[in-house]
Formats: C-alpha cells, sequence, structure tokens
C-alpha cells in the first residue's frame, strides 16, 4: 500500500507509537523484578564496592518480629559525619553465615561503610567485608628496657 495522502501520514505514526506502546506495557507487566532479598544483597554489593568508612559504634544486637510472622535480626550502631550523628540498623536475617551475633558487644568500635551523597546509606557487615572488630585494642604498659643515666649531666645533683 503506497501513502499517497496527506492524512494518511499521521494515522500511520499514531498506529506504529501505539504498538510500540503496547509492546513497552507488555514487557513491564510480565518481566522479572528483583526480589527484596536481591535489591538489599545489591545494595550492600555497592556500599563494598564504592563506599567511605568511618569509625562506628556497635549499640545493640535486637531480635524484632516483622509483620509476616518472620523474626528478624537486627544490628543497631552509630557514627558521626561532619558533625552529624547517625543511629541505623542493618538487617542481619539474610547474612546470618557470615556473622556470629553472640560475638557482637554493645559499646565495641567498628568501621562502618557509607554512601558519601546519602550517608544514611550504610551498613557494617555484607558478604565479603565485615566492620566489626576482634574486641577492643589493648596498648601494652610501656617499659624502658634501658633506662637512660643522666647523672654526668647535673655533676653534684646526681
Amino acid at each position: 500500500m503506497t501513502l499517497v495522502n496527506v492524512i494518511d501520514w499521521p494515522i500511520a505514526a499514531g498506529l506504529a507509537c501505539g504498538v510500540a506502546l503496547g509492546a513497552l506495557g507488555v514487557w513491564l507487566l510480565l518481566r522479572k523484578r528483583p526480589t527484596a532479598e536481591e535489591l538489599e544483597r545489591e545494595r550492600r554489593r555497592f556500599l563494598v564496592q564504592s563506599g567511605r568508612l568511618v569509625d562506628g559504634m556497635l549499640l545493640d544486637v535486637t531480635e524484632v518480629e516483622a509483620a509476616d510472622g518472620r523474626t528478624l535480626t537486627m544490628l543497631i550502631y552509630s557514627y558521626r559525619i561532619g558533625g552529624v550523628d547517625y543511629e541505623c540498623s542493618q538487617d542481619l536475617t539474610d547474612i546470618r553465615g557470615v556473622l556470629d551475633t553472640g560475638n557482637v558487644r554493645a559499646g565495641f568500635p567498628c568501621s562502618v561503610r557509607y554512601q558519601p551523597g546519602n550517608p544514611q546509606n550504610s551498613i557494617v557487615v555484607a558478604e565479603s567485608w565485615t566492620g566489626l572488630r576482634a574486641g577492643i585494642p589493648v596498648i601494652p604498659a610501656y617499659e624502658d628496657p634501658d633506662p637512660l643515666d643522666l647523672s654526668h649531666l647535673r655533676p653534684g645533683r646526681g
């Protein structure tokens, strides 16, 4: 069919746009959407790769009952960036194999990875990284193995 009339071109363009929009609608309805667990895993991976580090403090590990009846393990922590204090929590339910929650102690320091443009987007534990420390570092007492003999500097006062 040859399009000869001036009115035939807008009709053909409208039909082509309608078919394209219909195909896009079908694709949007039938595509596979990521689950909440996949989105959270991707967020942790992004923060491990591109997040900045800051010192934080562990506040608590607690069990919370979800609306769907599951029990969630939440890690509560705080950190400070640019004079602003943040207090956040991270759901550890999906990564229980990475972390033993019995070893987490309130008041211990930790490292927090956060997104620079969005500092409340942060994590302490991921599949390939952990900001938890084994314990509070113990600084040994200083013992001078060879004290200096200064008696020759001030004669008679030694």
